[in-house]
C-alpha cells in the first residue's frame, strides 16, 4: 500500500470560517495542530494574520458557522491565535477525511476558498472526499498529489517511537472529529505519560510535514 499526501482546494460558503474571511479579505487563516488539546472541549485553534482584528471579529459575529470564539493570545503585531466553536451549520471536512483513515496536516484560506493538505493511506481513499463534495455542492480541485511508501514502512525522518505513536493515534480514532479516543487513551496504549504522548505526536506530525514538503520541492540537500 502506498500513502499519499494530497493538496486540494475546496470552496463553499458554509465551510467553516468562509463568511469571516470573505468579510475580512486581508486576513490569513491557518489551522493549528491540536495534538495537545482537550478533545472534549469542542474548541478548534487557528493562527490568524490580520491588519484589522476588529474587522475580522466583526466577520466572526455574523458567521453562521461559528458559535463562540476567543482571541487567545497575540503572538506578534497583526498575528494571533484564536479558538472557535463550530455551529451545526458548518460544513467540516475533517470527519469525512477521518472516516477514510486520513489526516488533515494543514488548512489555510486562499481568499474565500481553502487549501487542505491531507495524508491518506492510499490514493483511492480520496474518493470519499470527492463523493462528499459532490453531494454537498462543494467545489473541489486536486492541486497536487505525492505518493510515499506506507507510514508503517517509511521513516520520513520519524523515530520508531514517533511512528508508533502516530499509528496508535490513527488506529484508535484520535485524529477523528469528534475524537473517538483521548490523549489519555493513546498514552495508555503506548504505556507512557500524556505529556510524552503529546510530544511524540506533535514532533511526528511536524516530521511528516517537513518530509512531505521536501518531496514537493525536491530531494533534501
Amino acid at each position: 500500500m502506498t500513502d499519499i499526501k494530497a493538496v486540494v482546494r475546496v470552496e463553499h460558503p458554509d465551510i467553516v470560517l468562509t463568511e469571516t474571511v470573505t468579510h475580512a479579505p486581508d486576513s490569513s487563516v491557518r489551522s493549528v495542530s491540536e495534538a495537545g488539546t482537550d478533545p472534549t472541549s469542542g474548541r478548534f485553534f487557528y493562527h490568524i494574520e490580520s491588519p484589522d482584528f476588529q474587522q475580522f471579529e466583526d466577520g466572526l459575529q455574523n458567521d453562521s458557522t461559528i458559535g463562540e470564539f476567543e482571541r487567545v493570545i497575540e503572538t506578534r503585531d497583526n498575528e494571533a491565535i484564536y479558538s472557535f466553536e463550530y455551529t451545526d451549520e458548518a460544513k467540516i471536512l475533517s470527519p469525512v477525511i477521518s472516516s477514510a483513515n486520513g489526516v488533515i496536516l494543514d488548512m489555510e484560506n486562499d481568499g474565500s476558498a481553502w487549501i487542505l493538505t491531507i495524508w491518506m493511506p492510499e490514493r483511492t481513499a480520496l474518493a470519499h472526499l470527492w463523493d462528499y463534495a459532490q453531494e454537498n455542492d462543494i467545489d473541489i480541485d486536486l492541486l497536487r498529489v505525492n505518493e510515499y511508501a506506507s507510514l508503517g514502512n517509511t521513516d520520513a525522518g520519524l523515530t520508531d517511537s514517533q511512528r508508533e505513536a502516530l499509528l496508535v493515534a490513527l488506529e484508535t480514532g484520535y485524529f477523528e472529529e469528534p475524537r473517538n479516543a483521548t490523549l489519555s487513551d493513546v498514552a495508555a496504549d503506548l504505556d507512557i505519560s500524556q505529556p510524552a504522548a503529546s510530544g511524540l505526536l506533535r514532533r511526528g506530525i511536524r516530521r511528516l510535514i517537513i518530509s512531505s514538503l521536501r518531496d514537493d520541492d525536491g530531494p533534501p540537500n
